[in-house]
């Protein structure tokens, strides 16, 4: 892990972790309105999402979670977004999520594991 906090060009985090016998490695970069999260076990960047906290009169936040480009059918993909954008909110970040999801398995298990590593790790 090479965590930078005030490093160029943005304060980041990089690390490899194993989910389910595949190699998966994870970027989270803090730019000054957006985290991006980056997970690949393809070596590529996957299905790319955006997620953000809706601004209303509401007690309650709302969230919208939208699919930019890749598999718009896979619905573990934009549940993974929304339990990120969920946690930024809660630890007080108005910032958006990007989500970039290149997964060779999209089951719970595969999902709950990487939303588990990036909340471990964390820049918000």
């Amino acid at each position: 892990m090479d965590p930078s906090s005030a490093g160029f060009p943005v304060p980041h985090k990089q690390l490899t972790f194993d989910v389910k016998g595949i190699k998966t490695n994870l970027v989270i970069c803090r730019y000054e309105d957006h985290f991006l999260v980056i997970v690949t076990q393809l070596g590529s960047l996957g299905t790319l999402l955006q997620a953000r906290k809706e601004e209303g009169v509401s007690v309650q936040p709302t969230f919208h979670v939208s699919v930019l480009f890749g598999k718009r059918d896979e619905p573990m993909l934009s549940a993974c977004a929304r339990q990120l954008i969920e946690n930024i909110s809660a630890a007080g970040s108005s910032r958006c999520l990007v989500l970039s999801l290149g997964l060779k398995d999209h089951s719970t298990d595969t999902i709950k594991a990487i939303v588990s590593e990036v909340i471990e790790n964390r820049l918000w």
